[in-house]
């Protein structure tokens, strides 16, 4: 069995100040404008909670689920919605909050998906982008950190369900040579 250690990437008040800046632009960008935040769950609950206290303007909230990654580190490449959202999103305007993109497969193929349901505008805002792992190109338009290698839990981030509770992000090391690459 390996030994997990967990280092601290991003201390809780630095997670807090960086949405607080991201709900300032949020709500400056959709001001006038009642938006649908699409939280993908389970990862992005807390970042979701935290950014919807601090907007200034009125949303309505939606969730979906979507399939890829299972107890591995690394895609199993196959995507699915395993929990739809429940509201029309046909003339609406969506914001996708994801808690870590990194092959960029995953938010692609649900930032399509609502574009196809007649969305009016669709934007995402993440709160872990890792742009060095990127397959697929896709814009993202809200980031709250950019980071480099490693796999992260905390703040709803998870390792096989575990961590999620957990109020800062962490970099997790394994021991006996497994390598951790992904994000929660």
């Amino acid at each position: 069995m390996s030994r997990r250690t967990l280092h601290i990437l991003y201390p809780r008040d630095q997670i807090a100040d960086r949405v607080r800046s991201l709900a300032e632009r949020i709500s400056e960008d959709y001001k006038g404008r009642v938006p649908i935040l699409v939280a993908v769950l389970k990862g992005a609950v807390v970042f979701l909670a935290d950014l919807m206290r601090q907007l200034t303007i009125p949303v309505q909230l939606d969730f979906v689920r979507l399939a890829s990654y299972g107890d591995a580190m690394e895609s199993k490449g196959v995507i699915s919605i395993t929990k739809d959202l429940e509201m029309p999103v046909q003339g609406r305007d969506l914001l996708v909050v994801e808690d870590i993109v990194d092959s960029g497969r995953t938010l692609k193929f649900l930032l399509e998906d609502l574009q196809r349901r007649g969305a009016r505008s669709v934007r995402c805002c993440v709160l872990l982008d890792k742009r060095h792992r990127r397959e697929v190109q896709i814009a993202v338009d809200y980031v709250g950190f950019v980071m480099e290698e490693g796999f992260v839990v905390g703040y709803g981030l998870d390792w096989s369900e575990d961590f999620r509770h957990l109020p800062d992000i962490f970099i997790v090391q394994v021991a006996e040579g497994a390598s951790a690459s992904r994000g929660g």
